[in-house]
């Protein structure tokens, strides 16, 4: 299947930069910042991603900075934290410097060898800037929020990244079901993914359009780079 591709592109993060680990020491940074009671970081983090889905759908024309600040302010009140305006700015402020996973710079550097490499992310272009110098390889194709006035898995980056592609054949690499894989198949788009929790499958995937691999260095391996 991947022999055939001259384009690869990423989702960012999840896939690419370790954002679990990020977010989870951002909370518990900005909690001890605050005072908040104890035991409020794993209720905020298992209301946060399904509030800035939400945040997302309704208002996609938003900045990211200002979906990340109001889907913390909306987590706080339900899980009573006493996080003010001023202070709801910490995962802005956090993402730059989050860390890719140990597999990605090997596996970007080896890809990159024989493909064109893309990033197709949920972001605002100064906040991926900073997560850009993390990376030991050049991405030719950056489709972004900013860029599209729309968050996946509506189908904005995909047509930009279809419309500066061209025909080459592509395909697209990413960690999240909901945001990358399901929106490529249903655009035709065939895709990688990269499961590295073991998770289920949302649905039963044919090889011929989605394939799995636990981590990047699968993949590169899968490329035969």
């Amino acid at each position: 299947m991947l022999d055939q591709f001259e384009v690869i592109t990423f989702d960012c993060y999840g896939t690419l930069i370790d954002w679990e680990t990020g977010i989870r020491n951002a909370f518990r940074k900005a909690m001890t910042k605050t005072g908040a009671k104890p035991g409020l970081e794993a209720q905020a983090l298992q209301l946060y991603e399904m509030e800035e889905r939400r945040l997302e759908k309704e208002t996609p024309h938003l900045m990211y900075r200002n979906v990340l600040s109001k889907t913390t302010l909306a987590v706080a009140r339900k899980i009573g934290w006493q996080l003010t305006q001023a202070d709801a700015s910490f995962l802005a402020n956090e993402l730059p410097n989050w860390t890719p996973f140990h597999d990605t710079n090997p596996a970007l550097e080896r890809l990159a060898k024989t493909h064109s490499l893309g990033i197709l992310s949920n972001i605002d272009n100064d906040l991926l800037t900073g997560t850009l110098r993390h990376f030991t390889t050049r991405f030719d194709i950056i489709v972004t929020a900013e860029n599209v006035k729309s968050y996946k898995p509506a189908s904005g980056h995909f047509e930009e990244a279809r419309r500066m592609i061209r025909d080459r054949p592509w395909v697209h690499v990413a960690s999240s079901q909901y945001h990358d894989i399901e929106p490529a198949m249903e655009l035709g788009v065939r895709a990688v993914w990269v499961n590295r929790k073991n998770a289920p499958p949302a649905h039963k995937y044919s090889e011929k359009v989605v394939l799995e691999v636990r981590d990047l260095s699968q993949l590169a391996k899968q490329l035969h780079s």
